[in-house]
């Protein structure tokens, strides 16, 4: 039954793209295939007067805002790829990063009285009107009784179910999708569509939004790329956070980049190397990093805020990531391709060599070329583009690790355009290459795999019932511990001098 409500839904957004003139706007005409044109000549018969005014991003953002907070997160994506789309168009959007229409401060007091148990003013000595508005809450200003300042995050009302309105939508397009479109299903849309709205979902309940802005903060102190203010956990509830004032200026602000003293390039390369950091050293990583939650201190301290989604993943795939990307820096594309492999990304069912010259393929192209003209995000596009020839379905894990790299990448593209993203990136994955993948850390591995292996079987022989004889006999859990003890030792000695064999 759900469905019936959102194909109207899903019919509706069409109607507001065509209206809007923001499907295939007029502006593209030129780069259309002559069927498609005439596709796109008839629907801009039912364009209204506001398609005739504006710009393409001006339009588009129009009809993204009345769509929900689903459809602004896509916009704010888009906003960030100034290099793709150009400035104007991103420049257009990106109001949807924290300039939506507010509610009321009358609201959000109430909003706050609820959520805590108590009068505001059992925290606050004053609140102020909202100075950002986005899609899932707004901020305000705001002073402790002890003085200091904060800012408080409050939900919009009604916000959770408008995302559950959003996702049952989305769902039903990528089910449709699915159906028709081959494509569709390669991209795994429905379980795409599913990380995107348990994203959102999570970002309802602002006390998992606390937990994890305290955990960034400690994560992000042990590298000093980026800082995050500290959770003020007397101000926390359901529907409201309050966190430290965030210093500095919002990156969303052009004054920002050219304020005195501002080092750009320091900013761009701190930008890529702190997400870089979180992902692969951490594995967690702040998975919303446009403009509008980023501030800038000169000269070139960020201060990241608004962690309601935050991006996860294990140790195969941050070994699967490090992989790709030291690859692509040193060439290697064997490399590449076997991590693609062994990370059961590819089927066994094709040939490694034929994947990596594949990726050849996709590699030389940029490698090397102006740091200006080279682009992670769109080596992404044109890599996935190769692999459909191998079988290879999008990973829903990977979903926001992707999102969020090439949102990342398109902030610090407009920060500073001639930044070189491969030799920014080096250093980082590096790192984590000598230290996870050295020779000492495998040996650690199969150590730990020997130690896990070890345990099990006691405690498999610790249950065994003892024998009824007259004679006592040892008892094999014990036998077992001993024999396994001895072979985990002797395997310890053989890979120590495996070690050193390797080290000398």
């Amino acid at each position: 039954m759900k469905d019936i409500p959102a194909f109207f839904r899903l019919v509706g957004i069409g109607w507001r793209l065509v209206r809007a003139d923001a499907l295939l706007p007029r502006e593209i005409d030129h780069l259309l295939p002559a069927s498609v044109r005439v596709i796109a000549g008839f629907l801009r018969l039912f364009s209204g007067r506001a398609a005739r005014a504006g710009r393409p991003g001006q339009r588009l953002a129009g009809a993204l805002e009345s769509m929900g907070p689903a459809a602004i997160k896509l916009g704010q994506l888009l906003s960030t790829r100034a290099d793709i789309f150009g400035d104007v168009f991103a420049n257009d959007l990106s109001h949807l990063k924290d300039r939506l229409a507010p509610f009321s401060l009358a609201l959000a007091r109430a909003e706050i009285e609820t959520s805590l148990g108590r009068p505001p003013e059992a925290l606050f000595i004053s609140i102020d009107p909202p100075i950002a508005a986005a899609s899932v809450a707004q901020a305000h200003p705001a002073t402790l009784h002890d003085g200091r300042k904060v800012a408080v995050k409050v939900l919009r009302p009604g916000i959770e179910a408008r995302i559950d309105r959003d996702g049952e939508t989305l769902m039903l397009a990528a089910r449709l999708a699915e159906r028709h479109v081959r494509l569709a299903r390669r991209l795994e849309a429905r379980a795409l569509v599913a990380t995107v709205i348990r994203s959102l979902e999570l970002e309802t309940d602002l006390r998992l939004e606390a937990g994890g802005a305290d955990e960034l903060k400690a994560v992000m102190a042990k590298d000093g790329l980026m800082d995050a203010p500290a959770v003020v956990w007397d101000g926390v509830g359901r529907r409201v956070m309050t966190l430290e004032w965030a210093g500095g200026m919002p990156l969303s602000d052009p004054a920002s980049m050219t304020a005195p003293g501002v080092d750009r390039h320091s900013v761009a390369k701190k930008l890529i190397q702190a997400f870089l950091a979180q992902a692969l050293d951490h594995g967690v990583f702040h998975a919303d990093l446009h403009e509008g939650n980023l501030f800038l201190t000169a000269p070139d301290r960020i201060t990241a805020v608004d962690f309601g989604i935050i991006g996860r993943i294990g140790s195969d795939v941050r070994r699967y990531l490090a992989e790709i990307l030291w690859g692509f820096i040193t060439r290697d594309y064997i490399r590449v391709a076997r991590a693609h492999f062994e990370a059961g990304y590819v089927p066994k069912t094709q040939s490694l060599e034929l994947f990596a010259q594949a990726l050849r393929s996709v590699g030389e192209p940029v490698i090397g070329k102006a740091a200006d003209t080279v682009s992670m995000g769109r080596l992404l596009t044109q890599l996935f583009a190769i692999t459909a020839l191998f079988d290879m379905h999008l990973r829903p894990e990977l979903v926001l690790l992707q999102k969020t790299m090439v949102a990342v990448e398109g902030v610090a593209r407009r920060l500073y355009p001639d930044l070189d993203l491969w030799a920014t990136s080096r250093p980082i994955v590096e790192r984590y290459i000598a230290r996870e993948l050295s020779p000492l850390k495998r040996i650690n591995g199969h150590l730990e795999e020997i130690t896990a292996a070890a345990r099990a079987i006691v405690r498999l022989a610790e249950r065994e019932p003892a024998p009824v004889v007259a004679i006592q006999a040892p008892r094999p859990g014990r036998a077992l511990l001993w024999f396994l003890a001895g072979a985990a030792s002797a395997s310890l000695v053989s890979l120590v001098t495996i070690w050193i064999v390797l080290t000398s």
